[in-house]
């Protein structure tokens, strides 16, 4: 997660919220990392924006260590209160890791990139932390090709969560990826349905800004409804 006051101040709020909603997703999520990412056991790897630690504890039993980070201390307490012996969750920023050039052999985001008002300084991060040959997995919802569609769902996110800064398009992160050296390994996309209200809460929408992004999902129901991209990279 990024580290801007209405970012962490957000998260704070709805640290229990989050880690709720990771919890119930878990077994799903450590399924999906498992079958994409395809580690040899011995890896150690860092979790960029970790949250409650969901990354971090989908590739614990996968590799030797994992070290997650994020800057919000209420989801840091959850994700250690859940910590295994192999994990270890610091205070940090994204954008400037607190680790030596080339720590880590896979280095991981996940939903984090739509948080942060620049996300070619996280990428640019992720890759100088990831050693040459190493991997690197990014997963986040993307913006719609079609601009109209993406205007909507752009002034949606920004009444429902304070700390949403915008949603990158496929091509974009591509771009990101190649800038920093970082050659697609293999992608695949999910297509994802919300509950409005449930969704609406994940983020602590209330009021006037509740009402907006309910009276925009009525008009347009395609705002509940995302494309997630998973890509896996290596550093080269």
């Amino acid at each position: 997660m990024p580290a801007v006051s209405s970012s962490t101040d957000r998260f704070a709020r709805t640290a229990d919220r989050v880690a709720a909603r990771q919890d119930s997703r878990a077994a799903l999520l450590a399924g999906g990392v498992r079958d994409f990412v395809r580690l040899q056991g011995d890896e150690r790897a860092l979790d960029v924006g970790t949250g409650a630690g969901a990354l971090a504890f989908a590739l614990a039993p996968l590799v030797r260590e994992v070290v997650g980070l994020d800057p919000v201390p209420e989801l840091l307490e959850l994700a250690r209160r859940r910590a295994l012996s192999n994990t270890e969750f610091v205070e940090g920023d994204g954008t400037a890791l607190p680790f030596a050039d080339g720590a880590f052999d896979l280095t991981g985001t996940l939903r984090t990139l739509h948080h942060v008002a620049q996300p070619e300084l996280v990428v640019a991060e992720i890759a100088r932390v990831t050693r040459t040959g190493g991997q690197v997995l990014v997963v986040d919802q993307l913006a719609p090709a079609d601009t109209a569609t993406a205007a909507v769902l752009h002034e949606f996110e920004t009444l429902r969560d304070p700390t949403y800064a915008r949603l990158l398009t496929g091509d974009e992160l591509r771009r990101l990826f190649a800038a920093n050296e970082l050659s697609l390994v293999r992608e695949r996309h999910e297509e994802e349905q919300r509950d409005l209200s449930a969704y609406l809460d994940l983020a602590g929408c209330e009021g006037d800004r509740r009402a907006r992004a309910e009276a925009i999902a009525k008009v347009d129901a395609r705002v509940l409804a995302t494309s997630v991209g998973w890509y896996l990279l290596a550093r080269s």
